[in-house]
């Protein structure tokens, strides 16, 4: 059984191969949204971002970027500087171990974000 590994919360869960990872934070007790998005946020649909997280191993074990998060992701400043690693949680199946960080900070003054 794959592995989720919360850097922020300090806390490891498995999950079956091909979980949802937003489905399994909230499970296990993982707060994935910033303050008013706790109560304000579309569900898992993919149509808000705010359940985005950095995926910083495990990467590989991730699925694909689908249609919804291509486009969501494209219009987020919050994905500047860290495109090769940021996912909505809600649009991610876990088919291997991973470790991610929760509501990560804008990078909106890193080296990427005036190229």
């Amino acid at each position: 059984m794959p592995t989720i590994t919360f850097t922020n919360e300090k806390k490891e869960i498995q999950v079956p191969a091909g979980a949802n990872l937003r489905k399994e934070a909230i499970r296990a007790g993982v707060q994935l949204y910033p303050g008013v998005h706790q109560v304000v946020n579309c569900h898992g649909f993919g149509q808000c971002g705010s359940c985005r997280v950095l995926v910083t191993k495990g990467m590989e074990n991730c699925s694909k970027r689908g249609l919804m998060e291509s486009a969501r992701m494209a219009v987020s400043l919050a994905y500047i500087g860290n495109e090769s690693q940021m996912r909505l949680a809600c649009q991610t199946k876990v088919n291997g171990d991973i470790t991610v960080t929760t509501k990560p900070p804008l990078n909106l003054f890193g080296e990427n974000f005036f190229s």
